[in-house]
């Protein structure tokens, strides 16, 4: 990559690395720019603009064949590139056509990314779309990358709930074998109220009633262990029934399903990790008011709970179990895509786990996320105040697409459109989060995430599909190089709308490594939007079909990389492409 190249033959040079090579926002900046002179000057005592004139005399640019001519402005040192450099690149695109972006950077590295993770027996909400957007495009760029990925499911099937949802089926005799996840929620719901209740009344039957379930689920000695546990495994088959019809619409699929049920096994080697690492006089593992906890002070952390004086375990017990199995891949990162407001419960876990020696907390990623809101920035949620749930989300993304369709083309045989709302719809959802900064919170403009201009999938969409039909005119749309793509006619390719579309192109390597390495997906979003605007406000400008013989070769040639890297970015984010719309 270009950036990288600028880089090692300036650290040669400077002898230095904590600097940076960056994209000036001004053009007349240069291609690239680097601050290295500023630091350097900063080091030495130096004024900026004399370090940096010193060390472009001792840049070799004629080794970085695709440099034209370095400058220095401001102390900051700015790089050009060589316009027969930008217009041979559409060779090497086309050339590499879906590998062009990929990189090795990740070869014989294991990532984990933990993401989605709904809890059975209650429906998929849109939180959960959240995380299994960004979560599935991490995964698709350090795949990408190279990386050996895993993709694991973390299903919320095991804790004290799953005592009240069995309590809950027997008190109300629901039959199990056609339950619905809708029932499930009824049931949980109906059986807390009836909990609030009579703790109102200064009882607490049903919850005794609710939490002998659970121990009976946990407890293979005891009598209703078997009764309980074929419950269990069937709220759970039902529950991934229903979502498994989710991901197949979304196009998403998981390597693992481990829920926290898997590691249950696990949770006794924890605690006695606890007791032996940490535990002893003096120790952080210790007992407070009927629990046992890890002390976190020393790291301005509260103490975490690890279990209950009666011995049962906790969430954070199952968290620390999942590491220490996970590690067994020998991971360079496990990541975790899951909401702001489990920040301070990942930081806990993270160092008590790097305390229990499991791994080390730089290996443990928080890819956090923020709320998703309707337009007037409430949270999303139906008149009757519950979260909205992801599939009746979905669905109206769907609806909505199918009658933009109808409206644009209502010619469109019924299978057709059907699949194209599909497509639309679902690439409106991803790109209306993934286009965003994760961190914030979004907001759902159902008329600005389905328009076909602006910032949207439905407008990356529909520029893909007018330079295909481009392509279809002039009878190139196969995906094989044209024989008479030389360099000579590449070189026709000079005029600064064209150089802009090259100088974009270009880029898509250097910005699919650093939206990986920072988890700013929208760093990629942004970045196709940008390429898409370029390359319309280009062929409108400028005719392509119609241009003379060796121009119109050589931007068909720009058109279809344009178009490719289109493509490439776009399934990088989850988002299909559409050959006619």
């Amino acid at each position: 990559m270009i950036k990288e190249q600028i880089k090692n033959l300036i650290q040669k040079i400077a002898e230095i690395d904590d600097f940076s090579v960056e994209i000036p926002e001004e053009k007349a900046h240069g291609d690239y720019a680097t601050n290295v002179a500023l630091i350097l000057a900063k080091k030495q005592g130096k004024n900026p603009v004399d370090a940096a004139k010193e060390l472009v005399l001792k840049l070799k640019i004629k080794n970085l064949k695709f440099l034209d001519h370095v400058e220095v402005i401001n102390g900051f040192i700015n790089f050009f590139l060589k316009s027969e450099f930008l217009q041979k690149q559409v060779k090497e695109i086309l050339k590499q056509d879906t590998n062009f972006g990929k990189q090795n950077i990740g070869k014989n590295k294991t990532v984990i990314i933990d993401y989605s993770s709904p809890n059975i027996a209650k429906p998929m909400h849109v939180g959960h779309l959240r995380s299994t957007f960004i979560g599935q495009a991490i995964y698709n760029i350090y795949k990408f990358l190279d990386y050996k990925v895993i993709g694991d499911n973390h299903l919320g099937d095991w804790g004290t709930q799953f005592g009240i949802m069995i309590a809950a089926v027997k008190k109300y005799n629901i039959n199990i074998g056609k339950i619905t996840i809708q029932q499930m929620l009824d049931a949980y719901i109906r059986f807390n109220k009836e909990t609030k209740a009579e703790e109102a009344r200064n009882i607490n039957y049903a919850m005794d009633f609710a939490r002998d379930q659970f121990k009976a689920l946990e407890d293979k000695k005891h009598i209703d262990h078997d009764k309980n546990k074929k419950i269990w495994q069937k709220l759970k088959e039902k529950s991934l029934e229903e979502f498994n019809k989710i991901y197949k619409i979304l196009g998403i699929k998981f390597d693992e399903y481990k829920g926290e049920s898997y590691y249950e096994p696990i949770l006794k080697d924890v605690i006695r990790d606890c007791e032996k690492k940490l535990g002893g006089s003096g120790g952080k593992y210790f007992l407070s008011i009927g629990a046992y906890l890890i002390n976190l002070d020393e790291f301005n952390l509260n103490p975490l709970l690890i279990k209950k004086a009666d011995g049962a375990t906790l969430y954070a017990t199952r968290e620390l179990a999942t590491i220490k199995d996970r590690v067994k891949t020998k991971p360079e990162k496990i990541i975790y895509v899951v909401g702001n407001e489990q920040t301070l419960h990942f930081q806990q876990v993270f160092q008590a786990a790097e305390l229990l020696g499991y791994t080390l907390k730089d290996k443990l990623i928080h890819v956090k996320f923020g709320l998703v809101l309707d337009e007037n920035r409430q949270k999303l949620s139906t008149r009757a105040g519950r979260v909205i749930d992801a599939e009746e989300l979905i669905n109206k993304a769907i609806d909505l697409a199918e009658k933009i369709i109808k409206e644009k083309n209502p010619k469109l045989p019924d299978k057709e459109r059907e699949k194209a709302a599909r497509i639309i719809g679902v690439g409106a959802l991803k790109y209306n989060d993934l286009s965003q900064n994760r961190q914030s919170d979004i907001v759902f403009d159902w008329d600005k995430m389905l328009s076909f201009e602006g910032n949207s999938g439905p407008y990356l969409q529909y520029s893909y599909v007018r330079l295909r039909s481009i392509l279809r005119k002039a009878a190139l749309s196969s995906d094989r190089v044209p024989r008479r793509m030389t360099g000579q006619i590449l070189s026709l390719l000079e005029n600064p709308s064209e150089i802009e579309i090259l100088k974009e192109l270009i880029k898509f390597p250097e910005i699919v490594q650093e939206a990986g390495e920072k988890f700013q997906i929208n760093f990629l979003a942004n970045y196709l939007y940008n390429l898409a605007g370029i390359v319309n406000t280009f062929y409108e400008k400028f005719s392509v079909l119609k241009a003379e013989k060796g121009l119109k070769e050589a931007r068909l040639a720009l058109i279809k990389s344009a178009a490719m890297v289109l493509r490439n970015g776009l399934n990088l984010l989850g988002i299909e492409v559409l050959e006619k719309m």
